[in-house]
Formats: structure tokens, sequence, C-alpha cells
């Protein structure tokens, strides 16, 4: 008995590379954002755009530049908190050292819930004594004094949120 001859052999298209889904970027995903942008990285554009949400930034000559529009498009959910009210400035006497936060995050005065702060009123700095940490995406980055002193304030509360440039503690230069 005769077998049926074999069927062609087809060839093989190479595997065509899917694109992943697309997915809506999280809250974690616009702080690394904000935190590229506050960098001073020296790209001149950014656009992102996923969904509802679109954020451009322009910089000239690949200068530091705050970004020229960001928009969300989204509603925000009801039960986001809206955002709390900036304190009064307080008059830092001429002459004292300032102490920003070099990013967007929660300020944090103590390395741990339960520990001792690393600065109060009337501690003395070095330049390199650290000062609290600033959180950003699970990650603690430690702020130093930046100069020798004695704290004089501390403006900003433990566990909330700070923005960019923020006064965070000054510091009286000795």
């Amino acid at each position: 008995m005769k077998r049926p001859p074999n069927p062609p052999r087809r060839k093989r298209s190479p595997a065509k590379a899917s694109a992943p889904p697309e997915r809506t970027p999280t809250y974690d995903d616009l702080l690394a954002i904000a935190k590229l942008i506050e960098s001073g990285s020296r790209f001149t554009d950014f656009r992102l755009r996923s969904g509802d949400i679109e954020v451009e930034v322009h910089r000239g000559n690949g200068a530091a530049a705050e970004p020229v529009a960001a928009t969300v498009e989204s509603p925000k959910p009801a039960d986001v908190p809206a955002k709390p009210e900036i304190a009064a400035p307080i008059d830092i006497p001429k002459g004292h050292q300032v102490v920003r936060a070099p990013m967007v995050g929660t300020f944090y005065r103590s390395p741990e819930p339960n520990a001792p702060p690393f600065v109060d009123v009337g501690t003395r700095v070095r330049p390199d004594t650290v000062v609290c940490i600033i959180e950003v995406m699970k990650l603690m980055n430690s702020v130093s004094a930046g100069v020798s002193g004695v704290v004089t304030h501390v403006l900003a509360e433990n566990a909330q949120m700070v923005e960019s440039a923020q006064p965070l503690i000054a510091i009286k230069p000795a």
C-alpha cells in the first residue's frame, strides 16, 4: 500500500513582535516623570500620551526649565482629598540658610516611625549632617544641611507631602 505524499512544508515567517498592551500611567509613574523633569535633565522635548492623560514638556536649548504644559483630562476620583492649603510663610531672619526639598515627595523628620528626629530646633549641624529624608516612590532620599550652624526652624510637617524647592529647615550659620 502506498502512503500519501507529505504536504509541502510551509516556510515559517519570523515571529512578529506584538506591542505590549497599553496601560494607563499610575501616580508613581507620574512622580517618576516629575523627578526626571526636576533633576535638571537636558532633554529638549518630552511627551507622554496614554489614554486620557497627556503630559508635554519643552525646554529651550536643553536648559533646565519649568514644564510648559501638563494636562490630565481624566476626572478626579471622588475619594481623593483636596490639596491641603499651604501655611502662611514664616519670616526667616536674614543670614539664615534654608534647606529646601530637592524633589516632590513625602517629608520625614526621622529615619523610622518611632525613632527620634534627625534634628530639632537648637541642633548643631555640619554640611554633611542629614536633616531629613524625602520619600519618592518608596525610595528614601537623604537631605543634608549643606552648611554648618544651628537649626532655628523646622518648616515642614512630618509625613506630609512637600513640593520641589519648598523650605524645610532653617539654619543659622556658625
